[in-house]
């Protein structure tokens, strides 16, 4: 049994359903323990009857020293400090054997079994970001990534979630300060701080566009959603973290400003937006007073042609009108 948790408000409220699905495909037995960060999103998740979820209420999991920072925090802030509390939560009181934080915007594409096989005695495993080099920022954003992190219910893995804990409580911006962004660089000294840490060794576990640039997308006979694929170093996706997609509310997509190939918007952007949308109209169904993907408003002003211009030429220009990008 793997047990996992996430957390996310109504704004993530496909990304976090498409997230269990993408579970239920390739997991025989899994539970996910959501956070529902705010009372629509916990409502709209109880009717659906998740048969492998938790659903688990603010007013149930805010104790009183989240309660005292939460007005200092904006609400990614106060997502970030809420993360290791999430984990401790399901450890205190389900008592099960370790459980992996998911950040809300992945998407699973085989078993997570291979991670958990490299993990074997050890009571944490973290996942490196694994930057391309251009586009490389551990030095404001840490060598690793708060995406994929596993804490055994030990003394070892407490220590260290614990400890986690109270440094995010203490502090948790989105600012670079004194060596600390966010609940990110915390992690930064584990392998040192702390025993029995690993660090996950398997490419197939934690792809994204910070770091997809390094691999090549071809048709094998390796599938995802039907389409074929192989990678130079030849590994088994496993997870895709679609950080900087954004929803904008003119019917267009924005998918970040990092290199990505036209085979890797094939493959992994255009389905996975698909699925986001047949989410999305699931949703709607029963409730259509709110969007879903949290769509938001893009701004122009005296900037835009020139970044138009600049990201156009840096091949980086991955702002698309849905219906054309879902082939619809």
């Amino acid at each position: 049994m793997y047990n996992f948790c996430t957390l996310f408000d109504s704004n993530y409220l496909s990304r976090g359903i498409t997230l269990y699905e993408s579970l239920e495909n390739v997991c025989d037995k899994f539970h996910l323990y959501i956070f529902a960060f705010d009372n629509r999103s916990e409502e709209i998740l109880r009717k659906l009857n998740l048969k492998n979820a938790t659903i688990i209420s603010l007013k149930d999991f805010e104790d009183k020293e989240l309660l005292s920072v939460k007005p200092s925090r904006s609400t990614a802030e106060y997502c970030w400090t809420a993360t290791s509390s999430t984990i401790l939560y399901v450890l205190n009181n389900f008592k099960v054997e370790s459980c992996t934080y998911l950040d809300a915007d992945m998407f699973f594409y085989s078993s997570p079994k291979p991670l958990f096989d490299e993990m074997k005695n050890n009571s944490i495993m973290i996942t490196e970001h694994r930057y391309t080099p251009m586009y490389d920022k551990s030095k404001k954003s840490g060598k690793y990534c708060v995406q994929f992190v596993t804490f055994k219910n030990n003394d070892k893995g407490l220590k260290a979630l614990k400890w986690w804990r109270e440094r995010c409580l203490e502090w948790c911006y989105n600012r670079l300060e004194d060596g600390k962004f966010g609940d990110q660089m915390y992690l930064d000294d584990w392998t040192t701080r702390f025993e029995d840490v690993h660090v996950m060794q398997h490419l197939g576990g934690g792809l994204a566009a910070w770091n997809v640039q390094q691999y090549e997308f071809h048709k094998d006979d390796k599938k995802i959603y039907g389409k074929e694929i192989k990678t130079l170093k030849e590994f088994e996706v496993i997870f895709y973290h679609f950080h900087y997609l954004k929803f904008i509310k003119n019917s267009t997509i924005e998918l970040g400003r990092r290199l990505l190939s036209e085979n890797v918007k094939n493959i992994f952007y255009k389905p996975y937006v698909l699925q986001l949308e047949k989410t999305k109209e699931n949703i709607i169904g029963s409730d259509n007073s709110f969007d879903p993907h949290g769509a938001a408003n893009y701004l122009l002003n005296w900037k835009t042609p020139l970044l138009f211009l600049w990201r156009k030429f840096r091949s980086t220009y991955n702002i698309h009108n849905l219906n054309e990008f879902i082939g619809k």
